[in-house]
């Protein structure tokens, strides 16, 4: 069973509650005429508040019931969804164009940080409970109490998305969505110009590497592609982060004089593979000590953004 309140943005309910004075002419002044102002004003009502009484509804399945495969679904990308959590992030993913199709909040927030998000999206419906329902339902305490189901935007085309990028990160079989976020959110502090996912990487917008992110996958271009090659067709020279004999110092003026650079991050456990790494133009290692030889891919990825950043040309 649901319920369903109708919420109205404040000035209209008080003209309903508190009609002008009879000195007013012309504004309110029968029941007939206030009737039929608020059928008029349905239209402007500020988002369908649907109290969850029964936690198994269909419409709740994106928030709970769901896999990430599903919600994906890539048989059929054109009606794939991701989720967002926090006002913050589902603030720059509206930005960016995406389409919301629910939220999913605590009650106390409607009227609270919602307010900004629910007032640009006047016919999403809001489904509400209290925290002890919303845990019960997604086993877990929501990020600052809001989520939002979204349609995933159509991936763009390589050749587009790169046309006047310089720096671009390649993410090559990294599983793990906390690293994917926050490289993400490295590229877009550090002034990479876009990142290129490849097939066997985690999903950008898993609902992890979103949260993780901050909501910068929104704000820095990406795309995925089936096979890396096609950076070379496209300019890039790319270089591999990896251990080897070959391998050049991260510091080495060579990067910076080459115009268009790609640097490919591999898996967290295996790396690169010997094939991918002998395929680069380069293999470039980070300078350690005490006998440290390598980084969380992460934290690797943000040494690298930063010592070749054009912030850092700048500075």
């Amino acid at each position: 069973m649901l319920v369903l309140y109708i919420t109205y943005p404040f000035p209209i309910v008080n003209s309903f509650l508190f009609p002008p004075s009879p000195k007013r002419k012309g504004l309110f002044n029968s029941p007939e005429m206030c009737y039929n102002r608020l059928k008029e004003s349905e239209a402007m009502a500020v988002s369908q508040i649907i109290e969850i009484t029964d936690l198994n509804i269909p419409q709740l399945d994106v928030f709970a019931r769901l896999t990430q495969a599903q919600l994906r679904n890539r048989l059929e990308p054109e009606l794939g969804i991701f989720i967002a959590e926090s006002p913050n992030v589902i603030r720059l993913a509206l930005e960016a164009g995406c389409e919301p199709i629910s939220f999913l909040m605590e009650r106390k927030h409607i009227d609270g940080q919602a307010a900004p998000l629910l007032a640009r999206c006047p016919e999403v419906p809001v489904y509400t409970g209290d925290r002890a329902v919303l845990e019960s339902l997604t086993g877990y305490a929501l990020t600052r109490g809001i989520l939002c189901a979204l349609r995933r935007p159509a991936a763009p085309d390589a050749a587009v998305l790169l046309k006047d990028a310089r720096r671009i990160a390649v993410l090559d079989s990294i599983v793990d969505s906390t690293n994917v976020g926050a490289i993400f959110r490295s590229a877009a502090a550090l002034g990479m110009d876009a990142v290129i996912a490849g097939p066997t990487c985690c999903d950008p917008l898993c609902r992890r590497a979103v949260r993780v992110s901050m909501g910068t996958v929104f704000q820095v271009p990406w795309t995925q592609v089936e096979d890396l090659s096609v950076l070379r067709s496209l300019g890039f020279k790319t270089a591999a982060m990896a251990l080897t004999d070959r391998s050049i110092s991260i510091e080495d003026p060579i990067l910076l004089q080459e115009e268009k650079l790609a640097f490919l991050l591999g898996n967290e456990g295996n790396g690169l593979s010997d094939e991918t790494i002998a395929a680069c133009d380069y293999t470039v290692k980070i300078p350690m000590t005490h006998g440290v030889d390598s980084l969380n891919v992460a934290a690797a990825a943000a040494v690298a953004f930063w010592q070749l950043s054009p912030l850092r040309k700048n500075s």
